[in-house]
């Protein structure tokens, strides 16, 4: 798609009034939209090329230095010229939940309360939600709040009608 010649530039739209931006033809947030996705394309991909290359650069002197602090994860401080590379590699961990719902009816079957060691959120998905009967659903409604995401609009070009 090529963009009309009256297009503003991103520096343009972001010193535009919203309201006027608003009022532009449909052509012109057009290609702005499409400007946009491009730039963000191109900046995802660009981001992730330049931190596969500081992967490469200082992975290993980054494990190097958590082995040498006796640490698998968690940030190390490095020294390179004038700068110091952070290298943080963050621990994530999964529990297996219908093992850890065990776990939870040991420790009450022992007389303790495992509301000390596990954290425990409750959820009734949508799709479950919907699936009861009425008279059910009228009682999870005071435990369920709707909330809205923010409204997505894309400008695509009307396809030829025939």
């Amino acid at each position: 798609m090529t963009y009309p010649q009256n297009t503003p530039s991103m520096d343009d739209m972001l010193n535009m009034p919203t309201g006027e931006l608003a009022q532009m033809p449909v052509d012109l947030l057009a290609g702005l939209q499409a400007e946009l996705d491009h730039a963000t394309k191109t900046l995802k991909s660009a981001t992730a090329r330049l931190n596969t290359a500081l992967e490469v650069r200082y992975a290993t002197r980054a494990a190097e230095a958590r082995r040498a602090c006796g640490k698998d994860t968690g940030t190390v401080r490095l020294a390179d010229g004038d700068y110091t590379v952070i290298a943080d590699l963050p621990k994530r961990v999964d529990w297996d939940q219908e093992t850890l719902a065990q776990i939870a009816a040991n420790i009450a079957d022992n007389g303790d309360d495992p509301a000390e060691f596990i954290d425990t959120k409750l959820t009734v998905p949508e799709r479950k939600y919907n699936a009861l009967p009425e008279a059910w659903r009228d009682g999870f409604e005071p435990a369920r709040t709707v909330k809205v995401g923010a409204l997505k609009v894309t400008l695509e070009p009307a396809e030829a009608r025939e």
